[in-house]
């Protein structure tokens, strides 16, 4: 009589999981016959749609196929930095800079930028609709007492955020009415939207599931809310077996005059306004005045 077969440990079966789920994704891309290249960037590119609109034009010019990480751009910078990625699209620019000084990047170059905003329920509770100063519209929202949803997740957006909340003399961290997700940017929105509650998001995403989230844009146009974001190479000589032409090729193509007309053009047809603005070869100083 055979006996009972033990149950396979969890982590075996985590193991095994992922072993299938990389070996269906090894012998999908090899059927492309190119080369495989991998972008780490934001939820926000990933989730505004953008990817979707240039990557197949990037692919079809080219003999490489993107595999596309979309996380924030804490976690993008940290695997680039394991050698995990090939090349970045990211929009934390302070940190952005202190990888570059660790020598882990080459060739920081400017892409494109659109801005963050305050939303909230058209009820506004903190009464921070129309306010100039993204500062001081969080301290209302703090004075009052109403939700916040933070993503969390050491993202460009959540550095700006933890800036503007030091910025406003504020420790948002551990009040009852402050709560980090650990999200990217599509689920904070849904989130915030599900609790009447603000959060701060870049525009493109916003106006990409607008229609979804009962939530309006209350703070707008304060320079303090700019979100710029640039293209870097993983250091070629700092790890082995990175993709260096196919990340050249896509640092070329971003910022060449053809997709920079693409990226203008983004988001008009639908949203009536473009969801980023080019800014290749522009000033960064410049553009944060």
């Amino acid at each position: 009589m055979l006996g009972t077969v033990p149950p396979v440990p969890r982590r075996m079966t985590f193991a095994v999981g992922a072993l299938l789920f990389w070996l269906a994704v090894a012998l999908s891309l090899s059927g492309c016959g190119g080369k495989i290249l991998i972008l780490a960037s934001t939820t926000s590119t990933q989730d505004s749609g953008l990817f979707d609109e240039i990557i197949p034009e990037f692919e079809r010019r080219t003999d490489h196929n993107v595999k596309v990480i979309a996380v924030g751009s804490g976690a993008a910078l940290r695997m680039a930095e394991r050698g995990d990625a090939d090349v970045l699209l990211v929009h934390s620019p302070e940190a952005e800079k202190e990888f570059m000084a660790a020598g882990y990047g080459v060739d920081r170059r400017l892409v494109m930028y659109n801005d963050f905003v305050i939303v909230g329920p058209s009820s506004d509770p903190a009464g921070v609709k129309g306010m100039e100063s993204a500062t001081l519209a969080f301290r209302a929202i703090a004075d009052s007492g109403s939700l916040f949803i933070s993503r969390g997740d050491e993202s460009g957006t959540h550095r700006r955020e933890l800036s503007l909340w030091s910025e406003s003399g504020l420790d948002a961290a551990g009040r009852s009415w402050y709560q980090e997700a650990g999200v990217g940017m599509g689920q904070a929105l849904m989130i915030a939207g599900d609790k009447a509650a603000y959060t701060l998001s870049d525009r493109g995403t916003y106006l990409r599931l607008s229609e979804r989230v009962s939530l309006e844009v209350l703070v707008e146009g304060d320079p303090q809310l700019l979100n710029i974001y640039h293209v870097i190479r993983v250091n070629p000589e700092r790890y082995r077996g990175l993709n260096v032409d196919g990340a050249k090729a896509f640092a070329d193509f971003l910022v060449s005059p053809e997709t920079q007309e693409m990226i203008r053009t983004f988001g008009i047809e639908e949203f009536g306004q473009p969801l980023f603005f080019p800014a290749a070869g522009q000033d960064e100083e410049t553009l944060s005045q």
